[in-house]
């Protein structure tokens, strides 16, 4: 079976003028001439990406898309029509995010966070930035303490909601963020309790991070964050000032700067620290 939306590793069947069909066994696909690798016969093996063309006919192509069938990934929008947006996908014809799959307006030059799903009407691949209903939410495989790739796509009244391994949605509160993220940034993350409800709290740091991260150290960092990512003070700095500034000695601004330091969240500079 000739699976939409996915790479297919299929048989090259017969040379005719539109292009090379290819098939598995059952069913039959055209690989349009200008997608056909050079040197390409009859009986070889070829890797495409199956999708529907604007009248509905499968077809293949040797390029690659950057999201394929329900994954979920960050699409930047180059177009806009009376029905919907267009998505740049990596393929020759972008990919219809239509008005009622879009969580809010976009605007061309948007980038927004989708998932790539089957149209119910066409069975056209269509984007949908409702990412919610297409996440898992019984049947969690995690333990606190797991290593997981997070998605982050959108940020909530507690913090920042993440699609967990393409299949999960989890919450990282603003408590645990430690430096700047952005929606649609890919990140390492971690469980940090997987609730009765099963509702996942994450964490951007491994779970014995927190213990490194006193009170002091929680009072720089956010010094820095409203400052636009710099605080100009230093070892250099007068001891009134940090505590002018912070209300804490010397001694504990340099101790938080160094914490801060050894986690790669900050920059030490000539004239002040600046956050990754």
């Amino acid at each position: 079976m000739i699976h939409l939306g996915k790479r297919n590793t299929l048989t090259a069947l017969r040379l005719t003028p539109p292009g090379m069909f290819l098939g598995d066994g059952r069913d039959e696909v055209l690989l349009p001439n200008k997608y056909i690798p050079e040197g390409l016969a009859e009986g070889d093996a070829v890797n495409v990406f199956v999708y529907r063309d604007s009248e509905d006919r499968l077809i293949a192509t040797t390029l690659q898309p950057a999201l394929e069938l329900y994954e979920f990934g960050l699409l930047k929008v180059t177009a806009i029509a009376p029905f919907g947006a267009f998505l740049d996908w990596g393929l020759e014809k972008d990919l219809l995010l239509p008005l009622s799959e879009q969580s809010r307006p976009v605007r061309e030059g948007d980038e927004v966070v989708v998932c790539v799903v089957p149209d119910v009407e066409t069975d056209r691949l269509i984007a949908t930035a409702k990412v919610g209903q297409y996440l898992e939410y019984d049947r969690i495989p995690y333990q606190g303490g797991q290593q997981v790739d997070l998605l982050i796509y959108e940020r909530s009244d507690l913090g920042y909601n993440a699609i967990i391994d393409n299949h999960y949605r989890g919450l990282i509160y603003f408590n645990e963020v430690f430096r700047p993220v952005r929606i649609g940034e890919r990140v390492t993350g971690y469980i940090k309790l997987v609730r009765p409800d099963k509702a996942i709290d994450l964490s951007l740091q491994p779970l014995g991070y927190a213990r490194n991260i006193d009170q002091n150290t929680e009072k720089v960092l956010e010094a820095v964050k409203s400052r636009d990512g710099f605080l100009p003070l230093t070892d250099s700095s007068d001891p009134a000032q940090i505590y002018a500034e912070l209300g804490m000695s010397k001694k504990n601004f340099k101790k938080a700067v160094g914490a801060l330091y050894r986690e790669k969240i900050i920059r030490i500079e000539d004239d002040g620290i600046r956050l990754l």
